[in-house]
């Protein structure tokens, strides 16, 4: 904590000086902290560790070797620091610690300073121009409908040069950009041979809003290298799935594994709607198209689809009903001819706070069960922005999913590699199997910028013996999962 504060102290410090220096030069600080104790119990549908990848040969453990434990203590501080020289240019650094006490930053006597930048960008406007350009590591997100809380295919931070600017007032934006997601082995390769180890997005999307009507079509060009680490990086930032699972198709890790090609190309291409012309009844939708390494081996080709379609009612001050439902394709019977579902990077998508997803919980770690919605379909209603006594807050969901994988895609992967983090119990359904869940979640506003939170999460499962074995659905059975985590957020 000590380390923590000196680095907090040199920033302000650093603030000071550059005011001396420039007397133009505006800072402005802003962050927020987060307290919370989670109690969960039936990670995995099973209370044990799921399969994880140990290399990118790759090389992986198995499911069932480790138990939870129910309870920790999460704190999360962040501090953004914006240098702002004028309304044309500005620099943002936003640092954070996020661990449970105990472990790391928070371990007594002999911590380990576990501080992260998660933020560092440039932004300003081309001289005499509403162009704005960011350069750096900041947010990046491509566009899906407000009501499912952000996009399927990419929501992260990311290196990456992003310009926006405005084409037609009011009506018609432009935003463009690119990002590198993954550099492997950065400057140098292992040995004098080169190899492709990186993985690049470019994007464009078209923001376009008239009266009663926002659309934004869009489209993403992924380059990807076959000797990038998606075995070993996270496109969860909560470390619950890594790019080979919702990049790769199963058959590239069937003989000959891998890639045949050096670098494949990955397409996108969809467009968020978002309808208001019956306000207080709102709609809102989604429909992408995905496809990847379709010049490969069959077997590593990956493309498919996914649509959500929800609705709201905004006319009552008490409370906001919602209604949302979605569908994309599955696994077909055999992996031999690649994947049927949408590949996608890191996504960050969920209606309703569902607890099922890892979208917009507030006490984000340890918060969900991290179901991947690709490759399933579902429907759910929510009733969020409850206000019945001043001060509290709540929302309430129900989602119910159903796969659209073939058990056979599953089982034959399964059967061929034991268990492997590829396709795992709980966050790939068969066509068999259904997941149920609930989320209940109050706030109340201590002061202005405190709250005191309770989220709550329940969900139960039916999974197939045939497919996962005997072991994790009998452990599945004997009891469903809850999630309990309260705390406090501040801001400042």
């Amino acid at each position: 904590m000590r380390r923590l504060s000196l680095l907090i102290l040199a920033v302000a410090l650093l603030a000071v000086s550059a005011g001396v220096a420039q007397a133009t030069t505006e800072v402005k600080m802003t962050g927020d902290s987060r307290i919370y104790g989670v109690y969960f119990t039936g990670h995995n549908f099973t209370g044990w560790n799921d399969p994880s990848w140990t290399s990118n040969t790759p090389t992986w453990k198995g499911a069932g070797t480790k138990t939870e434990d129910t309870f920790e203590i999460w704190e999360r501080i962040r501090v953004r620091t914006d240098f702002i020289a004028s309304e044309n240019l500005r620099f943002r650094l936003a640092t954070k610690v996020d661990n449970t006490w105990g472990n790391g930053t928070y371990t007594a006597a002999n911590p380990e300073v576990a501080i992260q930048v998660y933020q560092a960008y440039l932004q300003f406007n081309l001289p005499d121009t509403k162009v704005e350009v960011s350069a750096g590591l900041q947010p990046v997100a491509l566009p899906q409908s407000k009501l499912f809380n952000d996009s399927i295919v990419f929501t992260d931070w990311a290196a990456a040069l992003v310009v926006k600017s405005n084409l037609i007032p009011d009506t018609l934006d432009v935003q463009a950009g690119f990002g590198r997601l993954i550099d492997t082995n950065r400057t140098y390769d292992p040995t004098t041979t080169q190899v492709a180890d990186e993985l690049d997005l470019y994007f464009l999307t078209l923001p376009i809003t008239v009266n009663g009507l926002k659309a934004t079509p869009w489209a993403a060009l992924a380059v990807a290298g076959r000797d990038a680490g998606y075995f070993t990086s996270f496109a969860s930032s909560f470390g619950e799935a890594t790019y080979a699972e919702d990049l790769l198709s199963a058959g590239t890790l069937l003989s000959p594994t891998k890639w045949k090609n050096a670098q494949n190309a990955y397409f996108w291409a969809g467009s968020a709607m978002e309808v208001t012309a019956l306000d207080p009844v709102k709609f809102y939708g989604d429909v992408i198209y995905g496809q990847g390494a379709t010049d490969d081996r069959n077997k590593s080709r990956r493309a498919g689809w996914f649509i959500d379609l929800g609705a709201e009612y905004t006319g009552w001050d008490m409370l906001t009903p919602q209604v949302y439902g979605w569908w994309s394709t599955g696994e077909d019977s055999s992996t031999r001819n690649g994947s049927e579902r949408m590949p996608h990077t890191r996504p960050n998508w969920g209606p309703g706070g569902s607890f099922l997803f890892d979208d917009s919980q507030v006490f984000a770690r340890n918060s969900n069960m991290g179901i991947d919605p690709v490759g399933a379909m579902g429907v759910g209603a929510a009733l969020v922005n409850m206000n019945f006594i001043q001060k509290f807050e709540h929302r309430l969901g129900f989602t119910y999913l159903h796969g659209n994988n073939s058990p056979r895609a599953i089982r034959d992967v399964n059967a061929a590699l034991g268990s492997n983090p590829y396709f795992q119990m709980g966050r790939d359904l068969t066509w068999n199997e259904s997941v149920l869940g609930a989320n209940f979640d109050t706030k109340y506003a201590i002061y202005e910028n405190l709250d005191a939170r309770v989220e709550t999460g329940w969900a139960h499962g039916n999974f197939q013996k045939s497919v996962w074995g005997s072991r994790l659905v009998n452990k599945a059975e004997s009891g469903d999962t809850w999630k309990v985590s309260f705390g406090l957020t501040y801001r400042f």
